[in-house]
């Protein structure tokens, strides 16, 4: 089997990827539809309005993600997630119910914005870590790359459909139809083998350990630069919902089905860098960095071209660069993490990585308003730009390593760490940044 697919050589993976495509799909559909709604039927073209949905939707990541964290290093995974996507298809029936009945108005789409919230909340963290359980150590950072893939190809089929079937059918029914895609996660669940599943430790239950956390990545500045830098980016980048639908609609002229087509052109370069994730065998801290500097320069272009087709093309590049960003960090983060306490770390990080939205969206939304759409892309690229310079920068120092570039030969960039009293001492490519507190001066090159 190819390298990029070496994981699906697993039962419990192969039923987990399968189920969560469908379900992303759903996901994705219902994310156009809510968007969409709001913006077109129950406002009049209000970025705002759209902005404080997405921000209700992940606004309770910052209050419930480290709980759920916690949840996630005390019990059965798979259990928790059973719970997660049940509830998640109750709510997506329910708002459906109430478009198609032609009672939904925009409060009430902020109320459901907010209790999917409070599930994804919850889901987040025990997701991530589930995937630890599903195939070997090993085998880790090839999962989380097509977990990505699986998301990402979701993103390319579902906004598509949606605006196909918003332009035929109308909005309610795409709620309908997340309903029922969760139950392809639950039956994929359902069908697993324990014995196949690979348990990590459970944490005893004991005070403080929500702060055992915390001090772990206060301890690890390799993790602090990355939620850094995935914080910036996600806060002023990651609104594309928000500023896709005002491109297509208040610059371009254009309707439903080509907004749909925007998320899923952007997801072409997503699925490239999620593929390309997939055959990474250990990323590191530098192609974070580096990543987001990629997103500032190919977002600051996208905010500049002329045309919807010129536009949509851009945004392939985009979608490259911000994937990589996110599967490098996700990887890095559990691969060099304690299992016994990687619920709780990979929680704090989704708190940063979602838990920026509710803080960025209704800014980003108040831009577009105010100075153009084009400005609301904008502001993602330059934030992107000086928190990479920035955290480039404070790396070298804190670290005490040094850049060189090659142009002619391989290497092409090249990280040498600087040992006081012994010169400087070449990092092999294999080196990891910050596996540890004392490492944390090893180049991530």
């Amino acid at each position: 089997m190819s390298p990029t697919f070496s994981s699906l050589q697993y039962r419990n993976y192969r039923l987990w990827f399968a189920g969560a495509l469908v379900a992303n799909v759903g996901t994705w559909m219902q994310r156009v539809a809510q968007d969409w709604l709001v913006l077109t039927q129950l406002t009049h073209g209000s970025g705002v309005a759209v902005g404080v949905t997405t921000a209700l939707q992940f606004a309770p990541v910052l209050f419930l993600s480290a709980w759920a964290g916690l949840l996630a290093d005390r019990f059965d995974r798979r259990k928790l997630l059973m719970l997660t996507q049940v509830a998640q298809g109750v709510l997506a029936a329910g708002l459906g119910v109430l478009v198609l009945a032609g009672h939904a108005q925009l409060w009430q789409v902020y109320v459901f914005a907010g209790l999917l919230g409070c599930v994804t909340a919850i889901d987040a963290p025990v997701r991530q870590t589930f995937v630890a359980e599903l195939v070997p150590a090993g085998k880790l950072s090839n999962a989380v790359g097509l977990n990505s893939a699986s998301f990402n190809a979701a993103r390319l089929i579902g906004p598509a459909v949606a605006g196909v079937l918003i332009a035929a059918v109308g909005t309610g029914w795409l709620f309908v139809i997340n309903a029922l895609s969760f139950g392809a996660t639950i039956f994929s669940l359902t069908r697993m083998r324990s014995s196949e599943l690979n348990r990590m430790p459970h944490a005893p239950r004991r005070k403080r350990q929500i702060r055992e956390g915390v001090a772990y990545v206060r301890r690890r500045s390799d993790i602090v630069v990355i939620m850094v830098v995935v914080g910036v980016v996600s806060t002023f980048g990651l609104n594309f919902q928000l500023t896709s639908a005002m491109m297509a609609s208040q610059v371009f002229g254009r309707g439903a089905g080509e907004y749909g087509l925007l998320g899923s052109v952007m997801a072409i370069g997503s699925l490239a860098g999620a593929l390309l994730a997939a055959r990474r065998e250990r990323p590191r801290v530098r192609l974070v960095i580096g990543a987001a500097a990629a997103f500032g320069v190919t977002s600051g272009v996208m905010a500049l071209m002329p045309s919807f087709q010129s536009y949509a093309a851009a945004s392939i590049l985009v979608g490259l660069s911000s994937l990589t960003m996110m599967t490098a960090a996700n990887s890095t983060i559990q691969m060099s993490t304690d299992p016994a306490v990687r619920g709780r770390v990979m929680a704090l990080y989704m708190i940063v990585f979602q838990g920026a939205t509710p803080i960025g969206s209704p800014i980003v939304g108040w831009i577009g308003s105010q100075f153009g759409p084009r400005w609301a892309v904008g502001i993602g690229s330059i934030t992107a730009l000086l928190v990479a310079a920035g955290a480039g920068l404070w790396a070298q120092r804190r670290w005490n390593v040094r850049v060189r570039y090659h142009v002619a030969s391989r290497p092409y960039i090249e990280v040498v760490h600087l040992t006081p009293g012994l010169g400087s001492a070449r990092v092999q490519t294999a080196g990891r940044l910050g596996a540890q507190e004392a490492a944390d001066t090893q180049s991530a090159a």
